[in-house]
């Protein structure tokens, strides 16, 4: 199953989020960290924010951090969300009886269990043990640790 850049950018939004979940990152960040385009992350970030896995704050200081603990965030409820319906081949569509051989055919239930397995695969793990490795993930990203928002400036 090939997963759409959408979802491939909105995992890539949480894992730089919880690489260092102290800090607020702007869209501008990530978009430079990963090498795509802001205007691309403009629209994940709101379906994420949407969700409820981003908390967006507009304007002077304004940015994205996370809504939830990482260990709160399932890897399988992210890749569903913003893939959609599961559709691997034409007879999950709208319209299944196009296929001649649709209501004889097994190769349906084939693509339904190889489906429910990837996605039992992705629920066994959160964003949390994608991101276990979060300091080699802050040098490769470019991320800078931060003091967490409301310390900084205390002596």
């Amino acid at each position: 199953m090939k997963l759409t850049h959408f979802t491939d950018y909105s995992l890539r939004v949480l894992i730089f989020l919880a690489a260092e979940p102290t800090r607020r990152a702007t869209i501008a960040e990530v978009a430079e960290a990963f090498d795509v385009s802001a205007h691309h992350l403009t629209k994940v970030v709101h379906f994420l924010g949407k969700e409820g896995w981003l908390a967006n704050v507009r304007g002077k200081g304004g940015g994205m951090e996370l809504a939830l603990p990482p260990q709160h965030i399932v890897v399988g409820r992210v890749v569903r969300a913003a893939e959609g319906a599961d559709l691997p081949a034409e007879c999950f569509g709208d319209d299944p009886d196009h296929c001649p051989i649709a209501r004889v055919c097994r190769l349906r239930g084939v693509f339904k269990e190889a489906v429910d397995a990837f996605y039992a695969v992705l629920d066994r793990y959160t964003l949390a043990d994608l991101v276990q490795n979060r300091a080699a993930l802050g040098r490769v990203l470019g991320i800078q640790a931060l003091e967490p928002r409301g310390v900084a400036g205390r002596a």
